[in-house]
């Protein structure tokens, strides 16, 4: 697994479409991910330090992790399938047992930034855009 962390997001009101771009800690390589309008301001708001009145969703999951005790230990994103990417969620709960959930990646960046989450691609991933 290869750590990344969030490079930017680009909203191109042309295409209609938002890209995350993750970059290789350390590295040079790039992961750009298309990903839906919701999330993407779900990420900006949140860097940007805007607090909504109201829990958003990703503030709401952030919320219920923590008080059911349990801690997001990473993300990964763990395959390109068809032009989809898919991610996992690894929790680590009060008893010390894991649980991993799937996730779009999306969704698991929105909530890592709220947790200060460290973020991983399996290299396999990286090597189908290259």
């Amino acid at each position: 697994m290869i750590e990344v962390e969030l490079s930017r997001i680009i909203i191109d009101e042309e295409k209609k479409e938002q890209v995350v771009v993750l970059k290789e800690k350390g590295g040079e390589r790039f992961l750009p991910i298309v990903i839906g309008i919701n999330e993407a301001i779900a990420i900006k708001m949140k860097l940007g330090g805007f607090i909504p009145p109201r829990p958003l969703t990703h503030d709401l999951m952030s919320a219920i992790v923590s008080k059911l005790d349990a801690t997001l230990e990473r993300i990964v994103v763990d395959n390109l399938t068809e032009g989809t990417f898919h991610a996992k969620l690894y929790f680590i709960k009060s008893d010390a047992k894991s649980v991993v959930i799937d996730a779009r990646p999306s969704d698991s960046i929105a909530l890592a930034v709220r947790t200060k989450t460290p973020i991983f691609v399996e290299e396999h991933v990286l090597e189908k855009l290259s």
